[in-house]
């Protein structure tokens, strides 16, 4: 029996239901943590008696040992298995928090769409890119020459006054707002060796009053082959595909004699629509024809040896037909209900 009066069985039994009793009064994961240094560490009351065996004769040191270090198991026991209670209340009152009612209303959240005009403009270009056509691009604000001069406009041509172009100041730097994007086609006739195969589509500018099937800001899709031996039959055979993709394999085109600056012959491109709204029929849907000699000559192209044809539509239309749009200000508008009845694809 140790001889300490402070290192005795009733000491240590006391010790030893003190640090118990403090232990089932904690209720929390974080409260026991913070009080492990109390109740099992070197603050402890068993602790403090452990240090005490230093002191007893040797020949007691053993029982004293014996009696103390069963307390502190038995102890440190009790602590592990309320610690490992107290962390799965804690992780089952987390994962409580975290539940979802899957008999709740769900909420939604509301996405907006690409525009429909986008998605009408890559799926074109889809088209030929498909055929091996190359998609061309340039700039919004453009010179007067690659506007109206490249493509055989007369100087006295209605489409070069102010109430149809915008023009910037000052006017005599001859720059504007492109009408259409048939400069881009010029462009492409100077920088690329040829043959030339290129789509242009992009956003023109003319001063249009915004009604239900006009806006002064609307897009256009060209396209332009310049190659050797080209003739009307290869512009009706592209067209053609291209309205069967656009319109269904049902759909057909004519083309109606007309005149265009930049391309002699010159025709009108009608689709026949065999899902119109209101029932199939003839659609005016853009202009087309063989590239005139003179537009060849401006960017440097031998007539004699090459031959093009050209033509271009407005997407605006296109859609308005193709899906039965009845009023461009929805185009316009911003409002993402619009946007949202085509989805991702048209």
């Amino acid at each position: 029996m140790p001889v300490s009066d402070k290192l005795t069985p009733e000491s240590v039994a006391s010790a030893l239901q003190e640090s118990l009793a403090a232990l089932s009064e904690i209720t929390d994961a974080a409260s026991l943590r913070g009080q492990k240094a109390q109740i099992i560490g070197e603050n402890s009351a068993l602790s403090q008696l452990n240090g005490l065996i230093k002191s007893v004769p040797n020949e007691q040191k053993a029982e004293a040992g014996k009696l103390v270090g069963g307390a502190r198991a038995q102890l440190s026991a009790a602590f592990a298995e309320k610690e490992a209670e107290l962390e799965a209340l804690e992780r089952n009152q987390a994962l409580a928090a975290e539940a979802v009612d899957l008999s709740a209303a769900p909420k939604y959240l509301g996405l907006g769409a690409r525009h429909p005009l986008s998605l009408l403009m890559d799926q074109i270009g889809d088209v030929f890119v498909g055929m091996g056509w190359e998609i061309a691009d340039g700039p919004e604000l453009e010179n007067e020459w690659f506007n109206f001069d490249a493509l055989n406009f007369h100087p006295d041509h209605p489409a070069r006054a102010m109430q149809d172009t915008f023009f910037v100041k000052p006017v005599e730097n001859h720059l504007l707002l492109r009408t259409h994007t048939s400069p881009v086609q010029v462009r492409s006739m100077l920088e690329r060796e040829l043959p030339v195969y290129v789509l242009c589509p992009g956003r023109v500018f003319r001063t249009d009053e915004l009604d239900a099937t006009h806006t002064p800001v609307f897009h256009q899709v060209e396209g332009l082959a310049i190659d050797k031996g080209l003739t009307m039959a290869d512009l009706r055979g592209t067209l053609e595909h291209f309205a069967r993709v656009m319109f269904g394999q049902e759909a057909k085109i004519r083309l109606r004699p007309s005149f265009f600056p930049f391309t002699e012959p010159s025709a009108e491109l009608d689709v026949w629509h065999p899902d119109a709204k209101g029932g199939p029929r003839w659609v005016e849907w853009g202009g087309c024809g063989m590239v005139n000699p003179n537009v060849l000559l401006a960017a440097g192209i031998d007539p004699e040896v090459y031959s093009g044809f050209a033509f271009g539509m407005g997407i605006e239309r296109t859609l308005m037909f193709r899906n039965g749009v009845l009023d461009m200000h929805d185009m316009v508008e911003a409002d993402v209900r619009f946007s949202a009845q085509f989805g991702s694809v048209i």
